[in-house]
């Protein structure tokens, strides 16, 4: 059973289109009458996706030769920027197979969109006089209006995750836009895993807290949402409860402490109750800072110890002002250390509710001697096997929705993954509120039996940090 769930899990996160049996034929560029469009993609869309030229339907597809160059660069190194520059130069190579890339080749398919490479560079408005600066982003905007001038009758698209980017392409009177693939388009509406429902029956709460259940058409005749938390109110009384789609029961949820961190509101209550359901294999937490979603996970975790092989803690690095962390002084150790420190800080939290000589301190201490716990940024844990693991991966608002993707499809038997943060505080250029990793997950996934998500939304770090969120 636990076999089947996992396997629906993986599929329930796998995208994309299949490959075409075909061989790729050359064809002419289309004719100016044609309606399709041609998308120009600078570098920053390619390392957030390597597929993106698989993503726009029939219209055709170009790279500048810079943006070649730039990948270059990026070719070297661990990082998912690094992967992503690799699968493209792979792809692109197995696509080209025996034809030149100056050449218009099919990507899809045969009666598809096509892709090429722009050697041409200049144009009669040239950016880099305009802007006077010979740098990579001006010769991409060369590439994009010398494609304009060499097809009037079509429209030309510069595609870039670069807002800047955007914008001095539109001050040349060229068309542009985001890569809106995997992008949320409202947030209003993102699913926030709770609800209250007012005017219940006193009977139905009642019954709640009798029997630990109640069925779900006594509260509401709409379908509800699978792992969806409700709070049941009335003038009397109130109680809290989770849907279960499998009974179509709404199941009261206690507030059950974690290894000594007890929940101080519904919400935290609700995001223990996740991470602690052993039905339950996938869990995001959303929050502001100083809600509590990392310490929450941790704590559910250490619960549970004792039901996996091992506790990974895991977050992307992103270094301030981009600089690459090899650049900084120091063995690997000493170079990580100040990204993973928020990790350790909630470890050391849960740890100090106890004396160092109490068991329940020694036994934390233990279990990261023994490596039973491991905390590593995230680019350390690609290649490992994540069975039988309980895995917290902490920030996943700086990760791209095809990072989580690959993550969550390594997840192997009895393993449980919970990804926590804030889709409203991005470090990463090129993501933001809408296009991120975790934003994605939760909408793509709302109301899958395997996965619960909880946003919390009132901050329990202190009164004072609470304040800061309030009206700083």
């Amino acid at each position: 059973m636990m076999i089947k769930k996992q396997s629906a899990l993986k599929k329930a996160v796998k995208t994309g289109a299949k490959k075409s049996a075909q061989k790729p034929t050359l064809k002419k560029a289309p004719k100016s009458a044609s309606v399709k469009k041609i998308f120009v993609l600078d570098t920053s869309v390619i390392l957030y996706d390597s597929m993106s030229v698989k993503n726009f339907a029939d219209n055709d597809v170009a790279i500048p030769i810079t943006v070649l160059e730039e990948l270059d660069n990026f070719k070297k190194g661990n990082d998912s920027l690094n992967f992503e520059a690799r699968a493209f130069i792979r792809f692109i190579d197995k696509l080209s197979g025996e034809y030149t890339l100056t050449q218009w080749i099919p990507i899809n398919g045969p009666n598809r969109g096509m892709f090429k490479v722009i050697m041409q560079e200049k144009a009669k408005l040239d950016a880099q006089v305009i802007f006077r600066d010979n740098k990579a982003d001006h010769r991409i905007l060369n590439a994009a209006l010398s494609m304009m001038e060499q097809n009037k009758n079509r429209p030309v698209i510069l595609v870039t995750k670069d807002v800047n980017l955007r914008l001095k392409a539109k001050s040349l009177g060229l068309q542009a836009a985001d890569y809106e693939t995997g992008k949320i388009k409202n947030l209003d509406t993102l699913h926030t895993g709770s609800a209250t429902i007012n005017k219940v029956k006193p009977s139905v709460i009642d019954e709640i807290y009798a029997r630990g259940f109640a069925a779900a058409d006594l509260v509401s005749k709409q379908k509800l949402i699978a792992n969806h938390y409700y709070i049941l109110k009335n003038a009397q009384n109130s109680v809290l409860t989770c849907y279960n789609a499998e009974t179509d029961c709404l199941n009261k949820v206690n507030k059950q402490s974690a290894y000594g961190i007890k929940p101080r509101n519904a919400e935290q209550a609700f995001a223990l109750h996740a991470v602690l359901n052993p039905e339950i294999k996938l869990v995001s937490i959303q929050g502001v800072a100083g809600t509590g979603k990392t310490l929450l996970a941790l704590a559910a975790a250490l619960e549970q110890k004792g039901n996996y092989r091992q506790i990974y803690l895991a977050r992307p690095i992103v270094p301030l002002g981009n600089r690459d962390i090899g650049f900084l002084p120091g063995d690997a150790k000493s170079k990580i250390n100040p990204y993973m420190e928020p990790l350790w800080d909630n470890l050391k939290l849960i740890q100090n509710q106890w004396k160092e000589s109490d068991k329940e301190y020694q036994k934390i201490s233990d279990l990261v001697n023994q490596e039973k716990l491991i905390v590593s940024p995230l680019a350390y844990i690609r290649g490992r096997s994540l069975s039988n693991i309980i895995f917290i991966v902490d920030e996943a608002q700086n990760l791209t929705p095809l990072e989580v993707k690959t993550i969550i499809t390594r997840a192997g038997e009895g393993s449980k993954i919970v990804f926590t943060g804030d889709v409203f505080q991005i470090d990463t250029p090129y993501l933001d509120s809408q296009s991120n990793g975790l934003s994605y997950l939760i909408d793509r996934l709302k109301g899958n039996s395997l996965y619960a998500h909880i946003t919390l939304e009132k901050g329990e770090r202190s009164a004072l940090a609470d304040l800061a969120n309030q009206l700083l």
